[in-house]
C-alpha cells in the first residue's frame, strides 16, 4: 500500500499573485507546506503537482529543494492533475492538502489518514462539518474513488476543486474527524488575500523559535498576541461548516 500526500500548488492567483512564493520567516509558504508534508506519519511519498506551464518553474525548483516529488499536468482540471500524480507513484490512498495553508498540522493530517485507515472509508476529511481553523484542512481518499470520480465528474467545478463529487456521491463511505473544540473553525489560517498574507506574517514573526509545528503552538501566539487575528479577521467565512455540497 503507497500513501501519497499530493500538495496541488500553481503561480497564478488572482486575489495574491503567486501567494506560495511569498516568503514567511526566510523560506516560502511552499516551503512550509511541502516541509509539514513530509512530517505526516503514515504517508510514503510526497508529490508536488503543478501546472504543465513555464510559470511553474518556481513551483519545481522549490519541491526539489524540498526533497519531493513533482508532478506537472493540467492547471484548470486539477481532478486529472491528481489522477496523474497518483498513477505517477502508483499510490493507493492520497493524502490532498492545498499550497495555500503554510501552517498544515502534520498530526492532525495522521489523524485524518488513521481514521480513513480504521473506517475502511472510501473518504475522510476534517471539515464535513468543520471543526478545525480554516487552513488545517485535510482530505484522504482512495485512489479507486479517485478514479471513479475522474470518470464520473463532468462538472467544472467537480474537476477544479477535485473532491466535490466524491463529497456527494451516494455509494462513497465517507467519515469526517472532529476536534475538541469547535470554537477552532471560528480562525482564519489560510492564504488568498494580503491580509491573510500580513496575518501569517505576524504569527511567524512572533514566534522566534519558529515552534509553529501543531495547532498547540499557535493557539499560544494569538492568546498571547489577540490583536494578530484581528489582522485578517474581515475575511473570515460567515459559515464555517463546510457541509456536503448537495
Amino acid at each position: 500500500m503507497v500513501t501519497a500526500v499530493i500538495v496541488q500548488a500553481r503561480v497564478g492567483s488572482s486575489r495574491l499573485p503567486g501567494k506560495v512564493l511569498h516568503e514567511l520567516a526566510g523560506r516560502t509558504v511552499l516551503h512550509h507546506v511541502l516541509g509539514r508534508c513530509r512530517a505526516i506519519p503514515g504517508i510514503d511519498k510526497v508529490i508536488c503537482a503543478v501546472p504543465d506551464d513555464e510559470a511553474s518553474a518556481p513551483l519545481v525548483t522549490i519541491a526539489h529543494e524540498c526533497g519531493v516529488q513533482v508532478f506537472r499536468g493540467s492547471e484548470m482540471d486539477v481532478l486529472d492533475r491528481y489522477l496523474g500524480a497518483a498513477r505517477s507513484v502508483d499510490a493507493d490512498v492520497v493524502v490532498r492538502v492545498t499550497s495555500d495553508c503554510p501552517l498544515i498540522d502534520p498530526k492532525i493530517c495522521g489523524d485524518v489518514l488513521a481514521l480513513h485507515q480504521n473506517m475502511n472509508a472510501d473518504y475522510a476529511a476534517n471539515n464535513m462539518p468543520r471543526s478545525f481553523p480554516h487552513g488545517l484542512d485535510c482530505e484522504v481518499f482512495t485512489r479507486v474513488i479517485l478514479e471513479a470520480a475522474g470518470v464520473s465528474a463532468t462538472d467544472r467545478v467537480d474537476r477544479e476543486h477535485v473532491t466535490p463529487w466524491m463529497r456527494r456521491a451516494p455509494n462513497c463511505k465517507r467519515v469526517n474527524l472532529f476536534s475538541d473544540d469547535i470554537l477552532l473553525a471560528q480562525h482564519r489560517w489560510t492564504l488568498d488575500y494580503p491580509e491573510d498574507l500580513a496575518f501569517f506574517r505576524a504569527v511567524f514573526a512572533a514566534s522566534p523559535s519558529g515552534d509553529l509545528d501543531h495547532v498547540a503552538d499557535v493557539l499560544a501566539v494569538l492568546l498571547a498576541r489577540p490583536d494578530i487575528a484581528m489582522i485578517n479577521h474581515s475575511r473570515h467565512q460567515v459559515n464555517y461548516s463546510n457541509r456536503i455540497p448537495k
